[in-house]
Formats: structure tokens, C-alpha cells, sequence
């Protein structure tokens, strides 16, 4: 039975997810404040965290960050009245998995929920480690170093170089990328793809203009070389 975190200070919505996901088959947990709610987040028996942004005393963005930087990779799903563009593409860039604005259809969350938890058990079966130029990483632990420094890098951008790392040679498609990294669910673009290949080369290549491993081919994709 998977386990579902719900850190929403609104009660009635609280609840109401509670009642719903349970009639579906899931455990839930259940904070309505900041502090409390990163705190439960850490417990690793959680699969998967519904997190209202406008949170009392820390923000869903400020929990969503920390855990990611503590190396906390469980999906993470915003639930937010906030419907803008920027505030979408600024939740993947911290790590989310899925923003949901409110009022949603519980139906169509309980697809998204699924379709990402689907998404990562898939993830467990990808390569554990990798080394190229001066790069080792461990995905496992969400460690990367560039020689002796730590190189921090979110889970996104984790994910997209553990695909492509695990298809190396093979040419990978924006479109591919979307479907298994971000989930067509989450709506993405084909420019954020390239805007975190864009930042993957800023970390990990020496020469981030004249990329050596992670390559782009003209009017299909990427590829990575070792």
C-alpha cells in the first residue's frame, strides 16, 4: 500500500483528500502547518507528498527546497490556487514533480498520483552510478562531485542525466524526455527540457559552450557520451 503525505493547512481540503485517497486504496498522513509537515516529509516511508504552497510558518517552496537539497527524493506534487506559468516552471525547478492548481478534479489527481508513482518505481530499476571526465555520481544517494568539489544538482536534473547515462550513445528524443522524466501530466514545454540541459552542461562540463558529453543533436534531442 503506498503511503501519501498531505501537508495542506486548509482542513475541509485536508480532509476531504484524506477521505478520497484512502477510498483508493492509499495510506495517508496528514500536517496543516510548515515546520511539521517537513518535518514528516523526512520519514522515508513516505511514496508520495501533496503540498499546499501557502503554508503557515515555511512555505511549500522553502520545504520542497530543503528536501531536496537533504537528498529527500520522494515525489512531491503541489497543490496550489497559484495558476501562473512562472510560479509552474519555478515548482519544477525545485525539484516537484506535478503542480495541481485549485479547484482540481480529485479524479484526475488520483491519475497523476498514480502515473508518477508508476514513474518512479521505474526509476529504481535505472543505473546506481556513473563516472565521466572528472563527473562521479551516485544516484542512489544524490551525490555528485566534479574532482573533489560537490556539485549540487535537483532531482530533475538528476533524473534526466540517470536516462541518459543509461542510454548512452543513444539518441534521446525532448518528447522521451518529457514523457519519463517530467510525465506528460505535469504539462511541460519542450524548452524547459532545454533549459535544464542547459544548466546540466553549466555543472557538469568543462566547457559548458562546447559540451563533451552531454550533445545536442539538431532537431531531435540529446545524447550522452562518456
Amino acid at each position: 500500500m503506498y503511503k501519501i503525505l498531505i501537508i495542506e493547512d486548509d482542513q475541509g481540503i485536508s480532509r476531504a483528500l484524506e477521505s478520497n485517497l484512502r477510498s483508493e486504496g492509499y495510506e495517508t498522513e496528514s500536517a496543516t502547518d510548515g515546520p511539521s509537515g517537513l518535518d514528516r516529509a523526512r520519514d522515508p516511508s513516505q511514496d508520495l507528498i501533496l503540498l499546499d504552497l501557502m503554508l503557515p510558518r515555511l512555505s511549500g517552496e522553502d520545504i520542497c527546497r530543503t528536501l531536496r537539497r537533504e537528498g529527500v527524493t520522494t515525489p512531491i506534487v503541489f497543490l496550489t490556487a497559484k495558476g501562473e506559468e512562472e510560479q509552474r516552471v519555478a515548482g519544477f525547478e525545485l525539484g516537484a514533480d506535478d503542480y495541481v492548481s485549485k479547484p482540481f478534479s480529485m479524479r484526475e489527481l488520483v491519475g497523476r498520483i498514480q502515473a508518477i508513482l508508476k514513474r518512479a518505481a521505474g526509476q529504481k530499476h535505472l543505473l546506481a552510478h556513473c563516472r565521466f571526465g572528472d563527473v562521479s555520481v551516485d544516484f542512489v544517494k544524490m551525490e555528485v562531485r566534479r574532482g573533489t568539489e560537490i556539485v549540487f544538482l535537483t532531482t530533475r536534473e538528476l533524473a534526466i542525466l540517470r536516462l541518459m547515462v543509461s542510454n548512452k550513445g543513444v539518441v534521446i528524443s525532448r518528447d522521451r524526455l518529457l514523457n519519463e522524466v517530467w510525465g506528460y501530466e505535469a504539462y511541460p514545454t519542450t524548452r524547459t527540457v532545454d533549459n535544464q540541459i542547459v544548466k546540466l552542461r553549466q555543472k557538469l562540463e568543462s566547457d559548458p559552450e562546447n559540451p563533451q558529453h552531454i550533445l545536442t543533436v539538431r532537431g531531435t534531442g540529446y545524447k550522452f557520451t562518456g
